[in-house]
């Protein structure tokens, strides 16, 4: 099949007013123009980078949502209620509670109407912190996020939503204190372009080491997993009008990331949630693989030994065709058997096949007696070939940022709404606590996405 190429707009065919500008072209920004288009706005959406999809084409696991048709489809009876409970537990009971019961209630709707426009999440994974089956994925077991990029763009493009590219946003406008539009450069200069409101989608600041300096100097030698323009430019443009910004200092530093190379990649949660385990230089579990991100990071950084290992088979290569695309690039050592994999990454060859038969007891039974890990349980590790793949916790995802009400409109420091100014994504602040659930960074993007669509289309059709 030949790859989807989509050609964004000329910055010459920018006009100079529209009802809703739309700031990004990753996942909250396409859904969003999408959902306001077929409510009846002209929409624009302008992105910063050449390349579209931003940190939404590096997600691989899945979109979380409890009570779908999908889980139906799979004999997976589920509760949002539980959904609810544990993404709130897993964000340290920090997560603004009036987002959360939007996101989990609309969650399973938000994959319905992905389908009506083509994009189809019908096999299901898990990730850590979550007790059921909940991140939907191409029924190709594909990484989520370039598959819905591809299948946004492609609505747009047969919509005919305007998307410009190397097109940045330096200043939103305001008056009488209303955002009026924006000011952004483009490859024909600078243009003013008056809007009746803008939504900010421009994604967090996990790639601005400036930021992270300033709200976590602990972290500022991590690696990030984060595609370049991930620098916080959306904080910035609504900082300057008066937005205020919550929980800066929550940064997500995920487990699983490989940067022995100048690139840094991210192992998606769905290659433990389909059954990998971690073992240390000795060959040994040391944590239950699958408990929240922020657990698993301090159990490998503890270790002190230059990061750890993901062990898996072909059986669980199969089910996570990410993997493939992680070999290509190599960063996936093989092995015919455990002890050939063993002194190939330089753990303990008897210990290791030890641990291995141990899980795969647990499998068989269950039960995992040592670590209480209880999820990512359907598949031991015992069909050769055998892999391994060399992980640090790097920096992932940023969840604080610009304050919001569930509507996405933006608050001021006194907790007035900002008339025009949306935002949503990771752009936002407040949905996750101090630790985001894999799973839910996707479902935030469309279920928000959506959101700031209706409201945008609400607020300018009510006037």
């Amino acid at each position: 099949m030949d790859k989807y190429i989509f050609t964004p707009n000329q910055a010459s065919e920018l006009a100079d007013e529209y009802d809703a500008v739309i700031v990004g072209a990753g996942g909250t920004g396409l859904t969003a123009a999408l959902q306001a288009h077929e409510l009846g706005l002209k929409v624009a959406v302008l992105e910063k980078n050449k390349g579209l999809g931003g940190n939404t084409n590096r997600a691989s696991s899945g979109m979380n949502a409890a009570e779908s048709l999908v889980q139906l489809q799979h004999g997976i009876i589920d509760n949002k209620e539980d959904f609810y409970r544990e993404t709130l537990k897993g964000g340290g009971l920090l997560n603004d509670r009036d987002m959360l019961r939007y996101f989990v209630d609309h969650a399973a709707i938000a994959i319905s109407w992905l389908k009506e426009h083509g994009i189809d999440l019908s096999d299901l994974t898990i990730t850590g912190g979550m007790s059921k089956k909940r991140a939907h994925r191409p029924a190709s077991m594909a990484p989520v996020g370039g598959y819905l990029v591809t299948g946004l763009l492609k609505q747009c493009e047969q919509e005919q939503i305007p998307v410009f590219n190397q097109t940045k946003v330096e200043k939103l406008l305001k008056e009488d204190g209303k955002i009026t539009g924006v000011e952004a450069a483009t490859a024909e200069g600078k243009k003013t372009i008056h809007a009746k409101a803008v939504l900010l989608a421009s994604g967090g600041f996990g790639a601005s080491k400036e930021i992270i300096k300033k709200y976590r100097p602990d972290l500022a030698g991590y690696k990030t997993t984060n595609q370049p323009g991930a620098t916080g430019d959306g904080l910035k443009l609504a900082e300057a009008i008066g937005a205020q910004l919550i929980q800066m200092n929550f940064i997500q530093v995920h487990p699983t990331a490989q940067t022995d190379t100048d690139h840094t990649f991210l192992i998606g949660e769905g290659v433990r949630g389909e059954g990998a385990i971690l073992v240390n230089k000795a060959g040994k579990r040391f944590v239950n693989e699958l408990n929240t991100r922020k657990i698993v990071s301090n159990a490998i950084t503890g270790l002190n030994e230059d990061g750890a290992y993901l062990i898996l088979d072909q059986g669980i290569r199969d089910h996570f065709k990410a993997i493939e695309f992680y070999d290509s690039v190599g960063l996936v050592e093989h092995g015919a058997s455990l002890k050939e994999l063993a002194e190939k990454i330089g753990v303990n060859a008897e210990n290791l096949a030890e641990t291995v038969a141990q899980w795969n007891k647990a499998v068989a039974d269950q039960e995992d007696s040592e670590y209480g890990r209880t999820t990512g349980m359907e598949r031991g590790i015992e069909k050769a070939p055998y892999f391994a793949i060399h992980v640090h916790p790097a920096i992932h995802y940023t969840m604080g940022g610009i304050h919001i009400t569930p509507e996405t409109e933006v608050l001021d420091g006194n907790g007035n709404v900002i008339p025009g100014l949306y935002a949503a994504g990771e752009v936002s602040g407040g949905l996750h606590g101090n630790n985001r659930i894999g799973g839910n960074s996707i479902a935030e993007t469309v279920i928000f996405g959506r959101q700031a669509g209706m409201q945008i289309a609400k607020k300018i059709k009510d006037k």
